[in-house]
């Protein structure tokens, strides 16, 4: 938040007007309350259509900023940044992208026509749930001066620790980016068919319905580490969770851990109640997608009783999967 804030707080005044996704980052509603607070006109539209550049046109060419948050967070839309960026340059506006979720191995904004690329350093950049950091990257020097600037006023400055132990994480992240993401997307496949499951999204999906668009502006096959789907309700997502052993049930995302969570716990974002976020850690693949469907049996009621050899009956005391 520090890092959004630094972006949209030093280039947003009174009278100005800015589009940001309906569906991005949780505390997004909250900044936005400010910005209006400040006389700032903001105009909210959805990730994965085009409500986006018809948000832009109805605010015409006042528009100073385009936030985009792609693929979003926690619904895994995508969006064409370059399209975007050149319809938000043609009235004047800076765009920023939140990149988070795809990490600059898998995105570039700024070669895609953004002005700016932020990101939560908590999650893959860093990889281990071990440190709160956020980092806004630009071109323009003045921008970029601009960002600093309030970085320096509001005090938003990683200490020591914080910067070590994010140059520590950099040496295994195209390692731990690239297992993810391909385990992601076996997971996702692995998914597919089964019956309790509904609203599955991996943009790595070829039938997902951001594929095509991620497929253009996103690198080397990493789709990202979330994959997300809907399981009947709140109960049944529950009994998932629980019955998970390798997989952490935690809100953060991209870590070397799998965690996953019931997301509508929060409130604030429009998901069904039985609505998981799944993040893909570096376990080994096939170890994962084995627990996950196990416990998907468990939570279904379709599994073997506890202590029996699903094959054989036989009295177990060993983890399965």
């Amino acid at each position: 938040m520090g890092a959004i804030s630094a972006v949209l707080l030093s280039q947003l005044r009174q009278g100005d007007a800015a589009v940001l996704p309906s569906d991005g980052y949780q505390l997004l509603p909250a900044l936005i309350e400010r910005l209006a607070g400040y006389g700032v006109t903001v105009r909210t539209a959805p990730t994965g259509e085009d409500a986006q550049l018809a948000a832009l046109e109805a605010l015409g060419d006042g528009t100073k900023l385009l936030w985009l948050e792609t693929p979003s967070n926690p619904g895994l839309d995508v969006c064409d940044i370059r399209r975007l960026a050149d319809a938000a340059h043609a009235r004047g506006a800076l765009v920023a992208v939140d990149n988070t979720l795809a990490t600059p191995l898998g995105q570039r904004p700024l070669e895609l026509g953004a002005d700016f690329a932020v990101a939560s350093g908590t999650k893959a950049l860093t990889g281990h749930g071990d440190v709160l950091l956020g980092y806004v990257t630009c071109r323009d020097p003045r921008l970029a001066a601009e960002v600093r600037a309030w970085r320096k006023t509001v005090g938003a400055i990683p200490g020591p620790m914080e910067a070590w132990l994010a140059h520590r994480s950099l040496a295994t992240l195209q390692l731990r980016v690239d297992r993810q993401a391909a385990t992601a997307v076996a997971l996702a496949e692995a998914l597919r068919d089964r019956p309790e499951i509904t609203g599955l999204r991996h943009p790595g999906l070829p039938t997902d319905p951001s594929h095509r668009v991620a497929a253009g502006q996103m690198r080397g096959g990493r789709f990202g580490c979330v994959v997300s789907f809907t399981l009947p309700d709140k109960e049944h997502a529950e009994r998932f969770l629980t019955a998970l052993r390798l997989v952490d049930d935690a809100t953060s995302f991209g870590g070397v851990r799998s965690t996953a969570e019931r997301r509508g716990r929060w409130g604030g974002d429009a998901v069904p109640e039985g609505f998981i976020r799944f993040s893909v850690g570096a376990e080994d693949a096939e170890d994962l997608i084995s627990d996950v469907l196990r416990a998907l049996d468990a939570a279904s009621g379709t599994d073997a009783p506890t202590g029996t050899d699903p094959a054989s009956g036989a009295a177990s005391t060993g983890a399965g999967g």
